[in-house]
């Protein structure tokens, strides 16, 4: 088969993307070695930037994101037992939305079956090959039978673990990372939030996170050593522990019941350079990977397709074949500024064992300076909420 764009991976991203491309009139077709169900089954993020509901706006898919979602003006940093609120809205006029990247996923699913495109879910032994002609083509196997995709660009979408990454020689691409001590411990239960808006908590016995997915939904984490194992985490110990290291006023706020999900996530920091090796192209996990502490993975990928789908419609469209020469920068230049604010908030707010006296004091410095200084809380407000495009 022949199309335009062979976008690799179904989700968020790769389904974006492509919608994006749809809007622009390119034919793409998405590759994806899950099945729908699978994919939709991923517990991920929550928290989107202005720009990323604007894309999903512009795709046409953001109907019951409006109906269900949950505008936030701030958020609560609890540091020594006293919570401060930051106002995103008061200091940089704008908000966010909590609505969960499982249901961006539908909604962009339905999307793409309302306009007819292309996807082809369950393809295994996915290979990209001639990546670095003009004449790319894809080729993987379907219930049994071996199948080709020829296309003039290829999207790699796939994620951290996917296909697209590893298909660049290692002497063209460069990866920089850095993996920390710890992971963060989740649990989803089917319960009220405890706060109208989310609460980051920095204590001595480590991080903890109060986010929510919806109004009867509610995610929370703990920063935990990587050698924890799940089966010594039952929920008793879990909303215990959450306890002791909220604020005691806050902590008789929360609404305890049985996980309907549990998962310890390690935490890294990762980006590779280039974005583009000759006609593929890298978007979101494929090509980096930030901690979740300043919600910017999935707003990230928002923010590549964006760089992504633009270049294309130059390519394309109006024929200009330099524009592919500039995606990689464009999109990287953002990447490492969401880079910086998501370690930054990491070593702000999580305990280090390895820390020594001096970058204890540091961290408390850097706390006190932030809840007392209006400069301080409008430049977390400005990355938060999303730097421009």
């Amino acid at each position: 088969m022949r199309t335009q764009v062979a976008i690799i991976g179904a989700g968020p991203a790769g389904l974006l993307l492509g919608q994006l491309l749809h809007k622009a009139g390119i034919e793409a077709t998405i590759v994806e070695q899950r099945s729908p169900e699978y994919v939709l089954g991923r517990i991920r993020a929550g928290v989107l930037e202005q720009g990323t509901v604007n894309l999903i706006d512009q795709v046409g898919a953001g109907a019951r994101m409006h109906a269900e979602g949950l505008i936030h003006d701030g958020t609560l940093i609890e540091v020594g037992g006293e919570r401060h609120h930051i106002s995103f809205k008061g200091l940089t006029g704008k908000t966010v939305m909590i609505y969960g990247q499982t249901e961006v996923t539908r909604d962009l699913m339905d999307a793409r079956i309302a306009c007819g495109a292309q996807s082809i879910y369950e393809a295994t032994e996915v290979r990209l090959h001639n990546i670095a002609t003009d004449a790319p083509y894809v080729t993987f196997i379907k219930e049994g039978a071996a199948a080709r995709i020829d296309c003039n660009i290829i999207a790699g979408c796939d994620g951290f673990h996917g296909v697209s990454r590893p298909s660049i020689p290692h002497d063209r691409i460069q990866a920089f990372e850095r993996i920390y001590p710890f992971g963060w411990l989740g649990i989803l239960v089917d319960k009220p939030p405890i706060a109208d808006e989310l609460i980051y908590v920095n204590h001595p016995r480590g991080f903890a996170l109060c986010s929510m997915r919806s109004l009867t939904r509610s995610r929370y984490y703990l920063q935990a050593p990587l050698d924890e194992r799940l089966e010594d985490w039952p929920d008793e110990r879990f909303w215990q522990e959450l306890k002791n290291r909220l604020n005691p006023e806050i902590a008789r706020k929360l609404q305890t019941g049985p996980s309907i999900e549990k998962s310890i996530a390690p935490l890294r920091s990762f980006v590779a350079e280039p974005m583009r090796y000759g006609r593929l192209f890298l978007a979101g996990d494929a090509a980096h990977i930030v901690p979740p502490t300043g919600a910017k993975g999935l707003n990230l990928a928002a923010s590549d397709v964006f760089y992504l789908a633009e270049t294309l419609d130059d390519f394309f469209n109006r024929r200009r074949a330099d524009a592919l020469d500039h995606y990689s920068a464009r999109a990287l230049s953002r990447v490492w500024k969401a880079e910086r604010f998501s370690w930054w908030m990491t070593q702000l707010l999580h305990r280090f064992t390895e820390a020594r006296p001096f970058d204890a004091r540091i961290q408390a410095a850097e706390l006190g300076y932030l809840v007392s200084s209006k400069a301080a809380m409008t430049a977390l407000a400005e990355n938060y909420v999303g730097l421009p495009y």
